[in-house]
């Protein structure tokens, strides 16, 4: 997607918001007017009795109760327009690389048994997650989380996604209408305690509860008219308010507590509602969006949020205490209003978790499609079904590098260690870490940077971000043994793997370091493992195996007017030349 096209879409907007802008500031003006123009009539027909003057009065007050009307439209029309104007941002930001102030990071889901999300900066500051993480909601964000594993989980469901994702990027118009709306719930919103509370207490209340909030009031409505054409008197109406009201406290903490867990929830109720109703009308193509969309069609989700949002509505509003003593004494509103959840509860308790889940899926692939919204060359990769290793991958280059700073770099490789050589700063750890993180976003079902991916179901070990533990005691060399053993371990179950261990054994000396490396190269070197070692060491380049082919790649420098060049493209064979010392010389280390 081209960049000028959310550049047109702000200035789109910003114009708008200028123009309700103006119009808000018209009709407040209008509304005040009104107001005291209103009150005048009123006090003028007092004086003087005039009809006209009331007449005019209720007219006045009629309008100004309709700009009222019209200006929380406008407020409600606006706040959706600077959260439209918020997601366009976001993606320019992605463009520009103010991504990184993004506040939501995924560092809480960095765990200590998964280092390969710390080495392939899958979560936290600077990561992919960062990037993507278009989940207003915590059941999106860890759903999202759960999606960028280092293993195939389901190739079946990331081939869906693929699809889901496809239509969602040749849509970006929708994608910013969701982002937009999703926007104004709450940060990281958490639905449990909702879902908690409204799947409990399936039944009514308490027996007779329909009959009450039904009958009392029509024998007061009855009472109430009898007395108004003095057929009985007025202590029967009174007696009966007074009996509503002890009712209605009487009851008032079974009621109260029906209804407390709405009060809180109502205006995220009603962006729910907003955000099915925006699915359930649209049309879809993709199975899994189509099947998704069925979820909510199936249960009228829009139409029953809405009526539980109208509950919630009146929840807030028992706050208010004048509100709940008039309601309670005319008609039991309280009685009503608990039935009416109880009722609720009964048809659709069960579901909600169901609908509320289908958004959090929507929002992983809203995620997956700013990848394909925000770089002009990106595939889908074709995941194949054999249980033999295979990486075909052409153009690929890394999400967090800059689409026009990315060299972008080729991998064809089936079982057996490529040995990756190169100097320093030549490329040889982004290129591991673009072949693994391509890897995992194709399993999660995500477009990935580049021309062409065909690759197998490959469990990704990793070992590129050692660092010592001085808390466990942990050396850098054995905090390195230690990922290398889990490697071994894993070996045993005689899955498919993708082993990528960058600068081998680093933490030790030379000699050691050659000796512990030749043993675990050759030891995960197999027909059913895919492994990309980087290394300094020369030597290494001579390590022959029968279990699987060992090739030779590498990058390299050039030297032009005494600068130090990089073209970051891996060649076949080893590599040739040593920068160490230049580098040393032009820090004025060396002379």
């Amino acid at each position: 997607m081209d960049k000028n096209f959310f550049c047109a879409e702000r200035e789109t907007d910003l114009t708008e918001k200028r123009r309700l802008d103006r119009q808000g500031q018209i009709l407040s003006w209008l509304r005040l007017l009104s107001f005291f123009l209103s009150l005048l009539a009123l006090a003028a027909a007092w004086d003087t009795g005039a009809v006209w003057l009331y007449l005019s009065a209720v007219a006045l007050a009629a309008c100004f109760t309709a700009l009222l009307h019209r200006h929380s439209k406008l407020f409600e029309k606006r706040l959706l327009l600077e959260s439209h104007i918020s997601a366009l941002s976001g993606f320019l930001a992605r463009f520009s690389g103010e991504w990184h102030d993004f506040c939501v990071t995924g560092a809480a889901y960095l765990k200590d048994d998964i280092p390969q999300a710390q080495d392939l900066h899958l979560f936290g500051a600077d990561s992919i997650y960062q990037y993507i993480c278009a989940a207003r909601t915590k059941a999106g964000r860890d759903r999202l989380a759960a999606a960028l594993a280092p293993f195939p989980a389901d190739c079946a469901r990331a081939k869906r996604r693929q699809d889901a994702v496809k239509e969602l990027i040749a849509r970006p118009k929708l994608v910013l209408d969701l982002m937009a709306s999703a926007d104004l719930l709450p940060d990281g919103h958490d639905t449990e305690p909702l879902l908690s509370a409204l799947q409990k207490n399936t039944q009514a209340p308490y027996t007779g509860t329909a009959f009450i909030a039904w009958v009392l009031p029509a024998a007061l409505a009855l009472a109430v008219g009898g007395a108004a054409l003095s057929l009985i008197g007025w202590s029967a109406p009174a007696l009966l308010i007074l009996l509503q009201i002890l009712i209605a406290f009487g009851l008032g903490s079974r009621t109260a507590k029906a209804q407390k867990p709405l009060a809180a929830m109502h205006r995220e109720l009603r962006l729910y509602e907003h955000l099915f109703e925006r699915l359930e009308n649209s049309t879809f193509q993709s199975p899994h969006l189509a099947a998704l969309q069925s979820q909510l069609k199936d249960g009228s989700a829009a139409r029953s949020l809405h009526h539980l949002s109208v509950l919630a509505e009146h929840a807030r509003t028992r706050h208010n205490l004048i509100f709940l003593l008039l309601a309670n004494a005319l008609y039991l509103s309280d009685l009503h209003f608990a039935y009416r959840i109880a009722r609720w509860q009964e048809k659709a308790a069960d579901r909600l978790g169901d609908w509320l889940s289908v958004w959090a899926e929507v929002e992983v692939l809203l995620s997956f499609s700013t990848i394909g919204l925000t770089r002009r060359t990106y595939t889908f990769p074709e995941l194949l079904t054999d249980d033999a290793p295979h990486i075909d991958g052409k153009g690929l280059t890394h999400l967090l590098i800059p689409e026009e700073h990315a060299v972008p770099n080729d991998i064809e490789t089936t079982a057996g260690t490529r040995i990756i050589t190169g100097s320093n700063m030549s490329g040889k750890t982004t290129y591991l870490r673009t072949i693994a993180s391509s890897c995992v976003l194709a399993y999660a079902g995500a477009p990935v940077p580049g021309e062409h991916l065909r690759l197998s179901p490959l469990h990704i070990f990793t070992s590129i971000r050692v660092t010592d533990d001085v808390a466990q005691g942990l050396s850098t060399f054995y905090a390195e043994i230690l990922r290398i053993k889990s490697m071994m371990e894993f070996k045993k179950k005689n899955l498919p793997m993708l082993i990528v261990i960058d600068e081998i054994f680093k933490g030790t000396n030379s000699a050691d370091r050659l000796i512990g490396a030749r043993e675990a190269i050759t030891r995960l070197t197999g027909e059913n493992f895919i492994t990309l070692v980087s290394t300094h060491d020369f030597e290494l380049c001579s390590i022959e195996t029968s279990a699987a082919p060992v090739t030779n790649w590498h990058f390299e420098e050039s030297y032009e007017n005494d600068k130090l060049l990089f073209d970051y493209k891996i060649k076949e064979g080893r590599c040739t030349t040593r920068n160490a010392q230049y580098l040393l010389k032009m820090a004025g280390i060396m002379e």
